[in-house]
Order: C-alpha cells, then structure tokens, then sequence
C-alpha cells in the first residue's frame, strides 16, 4: 500500500480511538496525517470509507499471521487454532477496534452498521471453517451452533475476567477453557443429534458470497495454503518463502475483491511459477486451476 495513504490510515486510526469516531473530523485528520484535502478524497470517497480502510489493514495482517501459523501444520491440530486465536485477541486488544465497533453500533449511519455486521459474520465463517479442519465433516451438520456458542464463551469470559480486577487471567487461558468446553459439547451434540442452525445458513447471511462463489472461494484458500507450505518445503532462503506467501496472499484478497484486476493476477501467477514455485508444479497447478474457476464464476455473475 503507498506510504502516505498507509499513513492516513495509522493516524485516522489513533484519531478515532483518542476522540472517538463521530467527534473526529476530515480536518482533524488531514492535519494529523499532513496531507490536502484532494489527496485524501483521492485515497477515500468518504470518512466511512476510511474507516472501513481502517478494518481492512488491520484482518489483513491478522489473517497473513494466522495463515503463516498453518505452514507446515496439521490443520486439524487444536493448538495451532488456539495460537491463531491468541494472535486475534491480542491484535483486538491492541489496537482498540471493539471501542470503534461499539460506537458505531449506537451511531446512526446504517452503512457502517452493516460494514460491522459484515466483517463480524465474516469471522464467522472463519471459525465455522476451522472447526470443520478440526472436528471433521461428520460434525459438520452441529458446528455453526457450536461456533456462535464458542463467541459467546469467549467474549463473557473476556468481559467478566477483565471485570475481576484481583485475579489476572491470560488470553491463552480463556481460548484453551473455552475450546476444551467445545470439544466436550461437540461430542454431546453429536451423540443425540441436536442441532439450531443448518451451517449452510451461513451463505444466506452473507449474501454476496453466494453458494458456488463461497465454495470457490473455500477451495482457493485451500489450495493457498497447500502452496504456501510447498514453498515452504522447497524454497531454502527464509526471505523468498516470505515473498512467496506475500504474492499468493496479494493474488487471493484480489480475487475476492469486487472487481478483480485479471491482468495483475495473470502476471502474479507468472512470477510465482518461474521464481517461487518451479519445483512444486502440483500445488502450483492446483492453485491456478481454482483461480481460473473463481474468474470463470465471476465472469458468469457479471
């Protein structure tokens, strides 16, 4: 990302925890950050937009840095999940975007309403993925329950802990408790064959990823991480695996844009291939098939 518009974004975000969101204005940032008001509307059509921009950045390096802790990983291996979460809450408690969320939630503007709901069931589905690694297809019809019941675990915990003053409680502990509650209720479950919510639900909540396009875009984060632990294996140097995983991180969060850049995906693919992956033509293969699978279905929404 340019430097002055990744900087616009860093100070918009201090403005918004230090003042709040509603009581920050355009001005306020264009001063912090040093920049006109011509280059800020060239960067975001609006102060929501940026502070969409804000979120955005920030589930990027969250999403990069749980993905790094799968390379080379079983994704069925609990205590990988439980690292990934920990990276989650502590990100969350650095950066203070609950405070922005729950202003937000009391605020009058719809579209941030929705924005907030969006990357929340966008989370979601997240978690109801990985409990699928981790619990397996035959549980499959009771993990959506099982994942809305988890977040709410998490976050009384989380609340109610910090409320007990006297008594420190980690973010490990919380996440290890609470995933060991899981695992009990997932057998329970199971066992009698109770369940609320079909997991398939979770395509009608997030109607813009519709049912083949969200598969597609399952299959493409798989076949991501399958590359990325290729590279993994067969690039000696630490910096090209890095670089590597940064291309095929820049190819997936283009494809899921609104309006992928097929030129720029297309010459990505081709620097993968002949600089990163000329050992690891499967994986390769694979990953480039799903590409052209998700380009195909969008070709056929337009």
């Amino acid at each position: 990302m340019n430097e002055r518009k990744q900087n616009v974004i860093e100070t918009a975000h201090k403005l918004f925890i230090e003042k709040g969101y509603q009581a920050t204005s355009i001005q306020d940032i264009l001063d912090g950050s040093g920049i006109s008001k011509g280059t800020f509307y060239n960067y975001f059509p609006s102060k929501g937009e940026l502070f969409m921009a804000i979120f955005g950045s920030f589930y990027k390096k969250v999403r990069f840095e749980r993905e790094e802790l799968l390379i080379g990983q079983d994704v069925a291996d609990i205590e990988i999940f439980i690292k990934q979460l920990e990276i989650q809450m502590m990100a969350n408690k650095q950066s203070k975007l609950l405070i922005l969320i729950e202003e937000v939630r009391v605020s009058n503007d719809e579209e941030l309403k929705e924005f907030i709901k969006r990357i929340q069931l966008v989370s979601v589905r997240w978690m109801l993925g990985r409990f699928l690694d981790i619990f397996g297809e035959s549980k499959k019809p009771y993990l959506l329950d099982l994942t809305i019941l988890f977040n709410g675990m998490m976050a009384h915990m989380s609340y109610f802990s910090f409320q007990a003053k006297d008594v420190a409680v980690s973010e490990i502990k919380i996440i290890r408790y609470c995933m060991n509650r899981i695992v009990d209720l997932v057998n329970g479950v199971s066992q009698c064959g109770e369940r609320i919510l079909d997991p398939e639900l979770i395509d009608t909540w997030l109607p813009t990823f519709k049912n083949n396009m969200h598969q597609c875009h399952n299959d493409l984060m798989k076949s991501s991480l399958a590359l990325k632990k290729a590279t993994h294996r067969s690039l000696p140097c630490r910096e090209d695996q890095t670089k590597a995983n940064e291309l095929i991180d820049f190819i997936q969060e283009e494809l899921m844009s609104s309006k992928p850049r097929v030129f720029l995906i297309e010459s990505l693919l081709q620097v993968i291939k002949t600089q990163y992956a000329v050992n690891i033509e499967q994986d390769m293969n694979l990953f480039e098939e799903n590409i052209n699978i998700c380009l195909s279905l969008l070709e056929k929404e337009i």
